[in-house]
């Protein structure tokens, strides 16, 4: 092989190097969810380690994830309301809303600080759309949960560190927006 063929070889791996290396570094290893999340919680993230193991053993490695607040309250029928950022592995980020409405035997009212872990999402505005669910809850001061909801191939795992006094099991949706809505619907 001649020395220019080489030479150009060399320069186009060059270029691609950093683009080849990004395409596989579209998903957070667990370590920087788990990074993520001490972060996020602070203290009282020691025990929340053995949900995102359970999480990763059963969804993989997400491509991106949301940090939030969110209240809810139910008598029978309840409703949710929550505001956080949408952080995705290539950098992007923006805020994002939910809200929804469920139905089922569930009573109470809680307060929770809200991490999710979402797989699969093709691009960042696929996010915004109704995920479908069911929930099991049982808060009496503080607790941590975790359930999933999809649409399409899409899945979310809201990991819910909250406060209050809430307990049941429902069905419902969140519904992802780019502005808050006082309607759950």
């Amino acid at each position: 092989m001649s020395a220019l063929p080489l030479r150009l070889v060399l320069c186009l791996l060059l270029v691609l190097a950093p683009a080849l290396a990004s395409a596989t570094e579209q998903t957070y290893r667990q370590q920087e969810i788990l990074d993520s999340i001490e972060t996020f919680f602070g203290d009282g993230a020691e025990n929340l380690g053995t949900v995102v193991r359970k999480v990763f053993r059963e969804q993989g490695e997400p491509n991106g994830y949301i940090t939030g607040e969110e209240v809810g309250a139910a008598l029978g029928v309840g409703v949710r309301y929550g505001k956080g950022r949408l952080y995705m592995k290539d950098g992007y980020t923006r805020p994002v809303y939910w809200q929804g409405p469920s139905i089922g035997l569930d009573v109470g009212a809680n307060a929770a600080k809200v991490f999710v872990l979402v797989y699969r999402l093709p691009n960042p505005d696929a996010l915004f759309q109704r995920y479908p669910g069911a929930e099991g809850s049982l808060y009496f001061v503080g607790g941590v949960g975790v359930n999933y909801l999809q649409s399409g191939d899409t899945v979310l795992a809201p990991i819910r560190f909250g406060a209050g006094w809430r307990q049941g099991v429902s069905a419902g949706y969140m519904d992802f927006t780019r502005k808050a809505h006082l309607n759950p619907f």
